[in-house]
């Protein structure tokens, strides 16, 4: 049985089996002490020892097969252009044959909204992606695509712009409140604001009902590579660049790390419905914070996240609440338009959350809190994140899984390591299927040994099922770097290493 098959098969069973571990009466679950996790083990790269990757072993060991941890690579951003062509497919097709031979399992794209419906309201047109979904399949290598609401341009990474749908913008010209808004009025064109989610406001259409027609046009068009099997996961796009959370940190709007970034909830409609949310609380007098700082300040120069700040008092805690919980609620509601565009399909669902992990070690941690992630000491954001995903079965995409604190500036108070350990012991305890990827790309054994130990924290068990295992990783991404023979040859000893040695 070819490789990629024989995973897909004992895939299932995995899942299946980890499951009920968690469920059983054993006791045992997924659950992980985030302050002992164990080093990789045998899966850790030597600098001094890379071996070639093999493309098709012949034989297996199907309990270490249980330590298997499939690796995807995203594709360009603009692999489709903004004109909709699916521009240098030899190049492309050559690039996927490489990954196919390196043992990759699958590929990421972005499926972009402003080129798909560019023409008009349901004008949708995805020939394109379909060229590109069939050299995919033709390649051997399976796909992730991401529904992607948001605009590209203007993130670490983003090497192209592509805007928002021309009639959405358009809408906008005339009512900028659409988009999200900070306290001194600046308007973020990058994804729509959550304060539009039920406002009919699009040709009749609500922002959820965009996306709820958006995703229902792609099973439509693209049923025959879902039932073929070639698409296994569907990224539900929840905020700017892809992620669930507010557009709080942004080049265009002057940011620079490490600085807080500034809440997001100041268009009219968010207004409105932060008003309502007080004067039913009681406190009608209560208003937005105005004493939050800029983008680029640090925690102790403003008033709210300093010491004994207005971020601990009653009225800055409902605020949090109630802004943190907007998000979260918003997750829900598409990830129910997603559910029901693709009710019978053979393909999970997957959300990605943001790796804010600078100010994490500072009391505040104001940086988490601007993007709408209520997390603290004594205060865990990204549990009831967790529990939300685990009502859709969707899958907790994670970032920032290559970053170790040792190469993070003292002054920002980074703790990327703890973060990603919070995060995946909290989605494990919800017992839900955890992925995740590297915020940068890197070409190091240093980055690849953190995303293997992040992937099995447990370690490989030589019995079966690890305690601990990611769903998958996904690799931040494909380009001519990558492929270069040094950075190539490491690149596969690390796909080597995340399907231990299988």
């Amino acid at each position: 049985m070819p490789l990629i098959d024989r995973v897909e098969s004992l895939q299932g069973v995995i899942r299946k089996v980890k499951r009920i571990e968690a469920m059983g009466q054993t006791g045992r679950s997924n659950y992980v002490d985030v302050t002992k996790f164990p080093k990789a083990g045998t899966s850790k790269l030597s600098t001094d020892e890379m071996p070639e990757a093999p493309t098709a072993p012949s034989t297996y060991n199907e309990k270490m097969l249980a330590n298997y941890v499939p690796v995807y690579v995203m594709l360009p951003l603009g692999v489709i252009s903004n004109d909709n062509v699916f521009e240098d497919q030899p190049k492309m097709e050559k690039q996927l044959k490489e990954l196919r031979a390196a043992g990759v399992d699958g590929v990421m794209v972005d499926v972009w909204w402003g080129i798909v419906e560019s023409k008009g309201p349901k004008r949708y047109d995805w020939s394109a992606y379909r060229s590109l979904f069939a050299l995919v399949q033709e390649c051997g290598l399976k796909l992730q695509a991401i529904m992607s609401f948001h605009r590209c341009g203007g993130n670490v990474g983003d090497e192209v712009t592509i805007p928002l749908p021309q009639w959405v913008l358009d809408i906008g010209e005339t009512d900028p409140d659409i988009f999200y808004t900070n306290r001194k009025g600046n308007r973020n064109k990058e994804y729509l604001t959550i304060g539009v989610d039920n406002q009919p406001l699009f040709d009749g259409r609500t922002a959820v009902q965009l996306y709820g027609d958006y995703m229902k046009s792609f099973r439509e068009h693209m049923s025959d590579f879902i039932e073929a099997g070639l698409i296994i996961d569907i990224e539900v796009g929840l905020g700017p660049a892809g992620e669930l959370r507010y557009p709080s940190y942004t080049g265009t709007q002057g940011w620079v790390f490490p600085g807080i970034g500034e809440f997001q909830c100041y268009d009219k409609y968010l207004e409105a419905e932060f008003k309502e949310a007080a004067t039913g609380a009681g406190h009608p007098e209560w208003g937005l914070p105005d004493n939050a700082g800029e983008y680029n300040d640090t925690p102790g120069s403003t008033e709210f996240f300093g010491l004994n700040g207005t971020n601990m008092t009653e009225k800055g805690k409902f605020f949090l609440t109630w802004y943190s919980n907007k998000l979260i609620n918003h997750g829900d509601e598409i990830l129910d338009e997603a559910n029901r565009a693709f009710l019978g399909c053979k393909v999970k669902l997957a959300a990605k959350v943001a790796g804010i992990h600078w100010w994490y070690k500072s009391p505040s941690h104001a940086a988490e809190l601007t993007s709408g992630y209520y997390n603290l000491k004594d205060r865990d954001g990204y549990r009831p994140i967790a529990r939300m995903l685990s009502r859709h079965y969707a899958i907790f995409n994670f970032t920032c899984l290559e970053m170790r604190d040792s190469e993070q500036r003292a002054d920002a108070k980074c703790g990327p390591q703890e973060l990603v350990q919070q995060v995946l012991s909290g989605g494990w305890r919800e017992e839900v299927e955890v992925a995740g990827e590297n915020a940068l790309s890197r070409y190091d054994c240093n980055g690849y040994n953190q995303m293997l130990l992040n992937a099995r924290p447990s370690g490989i068990s030589r019995e079966g099922l690890p305690k601990q295992i990611m769903y998958g990783v996904t690799y931040l991404r494909l380009s001519d770097e990558l492929l270069k023979d040094k950075n190539f040859k490491i690149f596969k000893t690390f796909v080597k290493k995340m399907h231990a040695d299988q």
